[in-house]
């Protein structure tokens, strides 16, 4: 089975046509929301025997779901909770069904790996009313992506997925952490929306829920400014005057404010690790993904240099390196800190294929 994969983020789009055995037969990078016409001519020169699309928030949903118009209509009730993510991820599902109308279409859940959260770390301390009557949890994200690093990163070990403790690190234009043991996520830093956690390119992470209130009732900013705001325009935007991580870097030894904002990255990374850890009990690996976590050496080298207390140390001419699916940890250090090139691609295939009875390598 061929399955093209939609993926779309909060900041491009990637198609990726992933053949039988998980080999990369083709694929189109472009800024989200991408061009119709080329996504048309890539959709018609490559066939494909079903398409997979990552959804950011599917709320209760968890199991591979099929895409037909009730379907896609159940999703749109939930663009709100995601909004940077779900709306444009559901255009592109209008458009590849037109496109290619013969084929089943599956929707994956990036909130599917979390689910089964023990209560301790997936419920806020609401009123109970509220949490029965609205559905309110922590419902966790970037999980195709967890999913795949932890299996990938049990790969390298050479162990069982079931035998490890480990955290992995999604760090792009959105970023969150999770906890896996056993294979499963036991805690993560996104939550209701996948605005909580960890500082991002343009979204806050992390606020103290007061200081939001306060904005409203007392400096008078309406709440569609606000959401906008912490969306669109905070994060190391807000800081520093840029999204990119990778001028931000360039930018640390003579600006004042990437400093900051470098500085508040960092800080909020590397505590979120240590409370993943607690969760865990312990740590036998830490792994890096996305493409913060892929690319940027140096967040890499400034997270870990406050772990070693976990254990973690680096060897410094490796992480320089910048190669996916290595290990960079320093040679005797207890915890492994891997690199792991994001394969949601991979993850997002293996799903299809297993939700319509196709299973297969890849």
């Amino acid at each position: 089975m061929r399955v093209l994969v939609a993926n779309t983020g909060s900041s491009s789009l990637k198609l990726r046509l992933v053949g039988p055995d998980g080999e990369l037969l083709a694929k189109l990078d472009a800024a989200a929301p991408g061009d119709r016409d080329a996504i048309a001519r890539f959709a018609g020169e490559h066939g494909a025997d079903a398409v997979g699309h990552r959804i950011v928030h599917g709320r209760e949903l968890r199991d591979p779901a099929l895409l037909d118009a009730d379907g896609i209509e159940e999703l749109r009730r939930l663009t709100d909770l995601a909004p940077l993510h779900n709306g444009p991820a559901l255009r592109l599902v209008e458009t590849l069904r037109r496109l290619l109308p013969d084929v089943p279409h599956v929707a994956c859940f990036d909130t599917a790996f979390h689910a089964g959260m023990p209560d301790a770390a997936a419920l806020y301390a609401l009123p109970r009313e509220w949490i029965e009557r609205h559905g309110l949890r922590r419902y966790g994200f970037h999980g195709l992506s967890h999913s795949w690093a932890s299996r990938r990163a049990a790969e390298l070990l050479g162990r069982p997925p079931r035998e490890l403790r480990l955290v992995t690190c999604h760090l792009g234009a959105g970023a969150s952490l999770a906890a896996v043991h056993g294979g499963r996520s036991v805690d993560t830093t996104m939550g209701f929306t996948p605005n909580e956690g960890l500082v991002m390119a343009t979204r806050s992470g992390s606020v103290d829920p007061g200081l939001l209130l306060w904005l409203i009732r007392d400096a008078g900013i309406d709440p569609d400014e606000l959401e906008d705001a912490l969306e669109h325009r905070s994060g190391l935007a807000g800081l520093s005057g840029t999204s990119d991580m990778r001028e931000l870097l360039g930018r640390l030894g003579d600006d004042e404010r990437s400093r900051a904002a470098f500085d508040v990255y960092v800080h909020r990374l590397r505590s979120g690790i240590a409370a993943m850890a607690a969760a865990l009990g312990g740590l036998d690996a830490l792994v890096f993904t996305g493409g913060v976590g892929e690319h940027a050496a140096p967040v890499r080298a400034a997270a870990c240099s406050g772990l070693g207390f976990l254990g973690v140390r680096l060897d410094e001419e490796r992480n320089d390196r910048r190669e996916a699916d290595e290990d960079v940890a320093a040679p005797g250090a207890t915890v492994r800190v891997l690199v792991v090139e994001s394969r949601e691609d991979l993850e997002i295939a293996r799903l299809v294929r297993s939700a319509l009875g196709a299973d297969s390598a890849g």
